[in-house]
């Protein structure tokens, strides 16, 4: 053995045994197959700690499998298609002071070599090459012969079959839906395409029309039931606001709202400004109760939300209730109004456990809320909203409603009102702001022709829901996340007019979007290998990915279709039905909401049942010394960084046993080197016991000896029971530091 340990040199020898040895490249044979996948990286930085993560466990229960007797496939490719990288290349190409110095300082990318990567095919090539170089510098047990990038070309015609199923289940469809829309691009916005504001999502609010004489004064809300307990509206008399023309009315709004509704399908013209002082004082009329109610000032109302105009419900809302109370003391002459607004009289219009007439007075009072800038006031709000929504019934005094639950009436009661004419749907993104990687200012589009996968299909809900069922979810708790998102999962966007990937088969301006061509991308990896070894694919039609991967036809005729060998087409095919379905996909929590169901979503629509996935593995984040990393922010700490400074098993000791599950792990450079020092301390006992010439394995076992066999027999069960659940730190707690513990006090005896 080494004198000391040396990860460079002991790494090094063992990644080279395993490449000449082929250790990772398996084959089918009469084992029991295991195949596990992982997401494949986007090509537009390189791989970071979070990376590590989810590649680190994955890699993990792959060799666990390996060590339990199973045949592991654990494969890898990369994803390119979409908008970023294309913007990416432009913004390189124009020497983007934000961008160079992220990539050169963030990234370690010397400015020489940056600046060669003007075109998208180079960032892809360079960026490929950096992120199979970070895997095989950690030493992940990945079969590279099935590498490929998403804009290959064997790759664009499995998309086209895919696609072309879909539509022929009539499962992608063309008409207007509101999506993600960045107004440079002109293109749908998804995931990969944002800078920030990732995890916003589009949601519907209900425009009550309050009435102005001849104007109308829209209010955007999530809770249209409360209209019944309007007491006056919130304007904010610092900002500017637009009597604009929508259709056949004349809306009075913030010019931030207008400029949102001119991407609606409604009809918009600009009018004559009104500053928002001259609006206070006046009356509006409740478009559902006929009261009339008074527009009060508001510093809080921002114009960039809703229509820049709140209504204001203060016996359900603390803040409304706060807001009002705090402009009791307050001289409202300038604005021309005289009424004591203690005069208001609190409609309450719920009946909710718990609470008595007033559930925002009381929660107020309860959490001892000063005013409406305590934090505690959101506390109030989240508390009230949650119970009125779970348990809340509608009073008498709504009317027609009056003992409907409250998380029931949002759909019906929007529906009336809608069909009367007071309301409309507005659409707003759950978080601002949301920004494309091109840096513009994403908003909400009705687009009209565009084509969208139907998600929200009932029978193909309910067929992804059977699916989940059947599955192994770990950790257990998030089934009901997963059942929630697939409960509210609406149509997506599925093509774009700009970017890199497959073209729709049936309508060539469009380019198939980057989240819609990475969903059942694992069967594929059975096929990359044979792409890679040279086969042929300049004419591979449907009916071949209909044999391999569907079963359907026969060798010979699609070997007499495509011009290849019929025992490589036979071999395909069987290839495939030993490995699939997917046994495991480990993945990272911000990917439920998206990929993950969407991967859920096409196997289902694709496959027969007994190709459905088994498994999916959910783990959460990893922050840097406290701080979110990104890698187009910063701070950020590279794979290939995170190896070169503390070698590949320090790295994995650390990135693994720090949390497992769902909970996120800070990086910090004070707990890397205790990992450090612990395998220091491993290896030197190693190497005591190697050099202890007095072992003699023939001699019989003493009490102590078996003592320790037995410590080490229940440090194996406590291993092997964490790993199935994918707790990697509790079983490293066991087979690594709870057994050095042991050994310790067996030599010491």
């Amino acid at each position: 053995m080494l004198e000391s340990y040396s990860a460079k040199e002991v790494e090094a020898k063992w990644q080279r045994i395993w490449e000449e040895n082929a250790i990772f490249e398996p084959e089918p044979d009469e084992r029991q197959k295991f195949l596990l996948t992982i997401p494949y990286p986007y090509l537009n930085g390189n791989l970071h700690a979070g990376h590590t993560r989810t590649f680190t466990i994955g890699d993990a229960y792959a060799r666990y499998k390996r060590m339990r007797g199973y045949n592991v496939l654990f494969p890898m490719g990369f994803h390119a298609t979409g908008t970023p990288i294309v913007g990416l290349s432009e913004l390189i190409a124009n020497k983007d002071p934000l961008i160079w110095g992220v990539y050169t300082r963030l990234h370690g990318i010397p400015e020489e070599e940056l600046a060669s990567l003007n075109t998208p095919e180079k960032i892809v090539l360079y960026f490929r090459r950096q992120a199979k170089a970070a895997m095989q510098s950690i030493g992940y047990s990945i079969d590279w012969r099935r590498e490929f990038t998403t804009t290959d070309p064997a790759y664009s015609k499995f998309i086209e079959w895919q696609f072309g199923i879909l539509r022929n289940l009539d499962y992608v469809v063309k008409g207007s839906h509101p999506v993600r829309w960045c107004p440079h691009d002109k293109n749908p916005v998804e995931d990969h395409d944002i800078l920030k504001g990732e995890d916003a999502t589009i949601m519907d609010f209900a425009l009550i029309k309050f009435r102005m004489g001849d104007a109308i004064m829209p209010c955007a809300t999530l809770r249209p039931e409360t209209v019944f307990g309007v007491t006056n509206l919130w304007l904010n008399p610092s900002v500017t606001y637009v009597m604009a023309r929508i259709n056949d009315e004349s809306w009075i709004v913030s010019k931030e709202a207008y400029e949102k509704l001119t991407y609606t399908d409604r009809a918009v013209a600009w009018g004559a400004e009104i500053p928002g002082i001259e609006l206070i004082g006046k009356r509006v009329t409740n478009p559902l109760t006929g009261a009339e109610v008074l527009v009060l000032p508001a510093g809080f109302v921002d114009p960039d939300n809703g229509s820049g105009i709140v209504m204001s419900v203060p016996a359900h809302a603390p803040y409304d209730y706060l807001a009002l109370k705090d402009l009791y003391e307050e001289d409202l002459s300038q604005y021309g109004i005289k009424e004591d607004l203690r005069a208001i009289e609190f409609i309450s219009l719920i009946e909710s456990p718990g609470y008595g007439e007033f559930p925002a007075v009381e929660a107020v009072k309860e959490l001892g809320v000063r005013d409406q800038n305590d934090p505690k006031a959101e506390e109030a709000t989240k508390m009230v909203y949650r119970r009125e929504f779970h348990n809340g019934v509608l009073k008498p005094n709504t009317g027609r409603y009056a003992g409907v639950a409250v998380s029931k009436i949002k759909d019906l009661l929007l529906r009336d009102l809608i069909d009367r004419g007071i309301a409309e749907i507005f659409y707003e993104f759950s978080e601002t702001p949301v920004i494309c990687r091109c840096g513009t200012r994403c908003v909400i589009m009705m687009v009209r022709d565009q084509w969208f996968l139907e998600y929200s299909n009932p029978e193909w809900k309910g067929r992804v829901l059977w699916c989940l069922s059947r599955m192994n979810i770990i950790p257990p708790e998030f089934r009901v996340e997963f059942e929630n998102k697939i409960d509210w999962l609406k149509d997506k966007a599925c093509a774009r007019r700009k970017g890199l990937g497959t073209h729709l088969p049936w309508d060539k301006e469009w380019l198939i979007e980057s989240l819609g061509d990475s969903t059942i991308y694992m069967a594929y990896y059975i096929l990359a290998k044979y792409v890679n070894a040279g086969m042929k694919i300049d004419s591979l039609p449907p009916e071949f990915f209909e044999y391999i991967f569907m079963d359907n036809g026969d060798a010979a005729a699609v070997a007499n279709l495509t011009g290849l060998p019929e025992q490589t087409v036979q071999q395909i095919h069987d290839d495939f039905a030993y490995w699939y379905p997917v046994d495991l996909r480990t993945s990272g929590k911000d990917l439920v909401a998206n990929h993950l169901l969407f991967f859920l979503y096409h196997h289902v629509a694709i496959f027969p049942e007994q190709l459905w996935p088994k498994a999916i593995a959910v783990n959460g984040f990893v922050s840097l010394e406290g701080q979110k990393m990104s890698k187009s922010k910063g701070p950020l700490l590279t794979l290939r960084q995170a190896v070169a400074e503390n070698g590949a098993d320090v790295t994995r000791l650390y990135i693994l046993g720090n949390a497992e599950g769902t909970a996120d792990v800070d990086w910090r450079n004070d707990g890397v080197e205790a990992t450090h020092a612990h395998l220091d301390r491993f290896y030197n006992l190693a190497r005591e016991i190697m050099a202890d010439g007095s072992i003699d394995e023939s001699a019989e076992k003493t009490l102590i000896d078996r003592w320790m066999l037995s410590r080490l027999q229940r440090r194996i069960v406590q291993a092997t029971e964490a790993m199935e659940e994918i707790q990697t730190r509790r079983a490293l707690q066991s087979a690594f530091y709870l057994l050095m513990g042991d050994l310790r006090w067996y030599q010491r005896r």
